[in-house]
């Protein structure tokens, strides 16, 4: 694994979940302290966090205190199995941590494009940069929201953007979506790359090596690290 990254290896997901939940919550505990009583965590969906995120609901922290943002969602009704404000809600905001304050992005616009004054409107209400970010990545690089291919994705990473979140179309899977920008992603105080298999630590290395950020976009995520090395990034892998 390149040097650069903060590679965390653990024997199995249980150990995964049970030592990225710790970190998160000592994490968000100190921030709560810093920012004079709240922090930020934004969170992705998938199958991947859904052990990480019924860990966390059962730890103490102060959760009133904490908001919490997707990271991206797919444009279907919020009750949708393909909902991830639906996936956080009967995982995450469960036991101890059902008192956070929650922020999802799906509203009553017809598409994620028309909706993104209202979801940006919402988001600016959590303060940032985000304290905590927890990034997953798909078989062909992508994270967040943003695809390759997708009709939009040079908007979404460009640096200069003003937008804090974007309706996007993948090409190569279901659903519109609406995601944060990348500069919002870089941002953060601290990004988790939270990933498990060996496939997928075959598409991190392959993601490590030269080649166009536009082809896999979780490398805007990686060189943006190797690039600033005082940017707290780091992947935490079971097999």
């Amino acid at each position: 694994m390149n040097s650069a990254i903060d590679f965390h290896s653990f024997p199995d997901r249980d150990i995964l979940a049970t030592e990225l939940a710790t970190t998160i919550i000592e994490l968000l505990g100190a921030a709560i302290i810093k920012n004079e009583g709240r922090a930020s965590l934004a969170v992705s969906g998938g199958s991947t966090p859904v052990q990480l995120f019924r860990e966390l609901s059962t730890r103490d922290l102060l959760w009133e205190n904490v908001d919490i943002a997707l990271v991206d969602e797919r444009w279907v009704d919020s009750n949708d199995n393909d909902s991830n404000e639906q996936l956080v809600k009967t995982t995450l905001l469960q036991n101890q941590a059902a008192v956070a304050s929650f922020t999802g992005m799906k509203n009553s616009a017809v598409t994620a494009s028309a909706g993104e004054a209202e979801c940006s409107r919402q988001l600016q209400k959590i303060h940032r940069p985000f304290d905590v970010m927890i990034l997953g990545m798909g078989d062909d690089g992508h994270t967040a929201s943003l695809f390759p291919g997708a009709a939009r994705l040079h908007d979404a990473t460009a640096m200069d953007s003003k937008q804090i979140c974007m309706g996007i179309a993948p090409v190569t899977a279901p659903h519109e979506r609406m995601t944060l920008t990348l500069p919002v992603i870089l941002e953060s105080k601290q990004i988790f790359l939270h990933i498990t298999g060996q496939n997928k630590k075959d598409v991190l290395e392959h993601a490590l090596d030269d080649g166009s950020a536009e082809e896999m976009p979780i490398r805007y995520v990686l060189r943006h690290q190797t690039q600033n090395p005082t940017t707290h990034f780091g992947v935490y892998w079971a097999p």
